[in-house]
């Protein structure tokens, strides 16, 4: 069974940037698609960034140009560089792997990590 560890969500003021981290272990998983969600109080999982083993990526329209997705695939770590970071930008931050397209849900999941924006 694969598993995600996520790590790096924290609380930061308006502005600031968070480096969050994915590790996925379980012998033999090379992931090609892995990605982020975030869940905020009383809103639905939504997609953050996801970049395949190739390395193309897809951001959601509210975090491009201020959120960037990377990837080792020999280390299998995924990481999302949040700059710029806003209020609404505050939420559970879930690392996801395991789909096959850039626009399916993989079915492994992390257990999430808290980002919270506010001065």
């Amino acid at each position: 069974q694969g598993q995600l560890v996520e790590s790096g969500g924290g609380l930061v003021q308006p502005g600031g940037s968070l480096r969050l981290s994915c590790v996925a272990s379980g012998s033999g998983f090379r992931f090609y698609v892995m990605g982020w969600y975030r869940q905020a109080p009383g809103k639905e999982r939504e997609l953050v960034a996801v970049i395949t083993r190739g390395r193309n990526t897809d951001y959601a329209d509210s975090v491009k140009g201020r959120f960037t997705i990377s990837r080792d695939n020999a280390k299998n770590t995924v990481w999302l560089q949040m700059n710029s970071l806003k209020p609404e930008d505050t939420a559970v931050y879930y690392c996801n792997a395991g789909a096959r397209t850039i626009t399916e849900i993989g079915a492994y999941w992390g257990q999430g990590t808290q980002v919270t924006v506010s001065s």
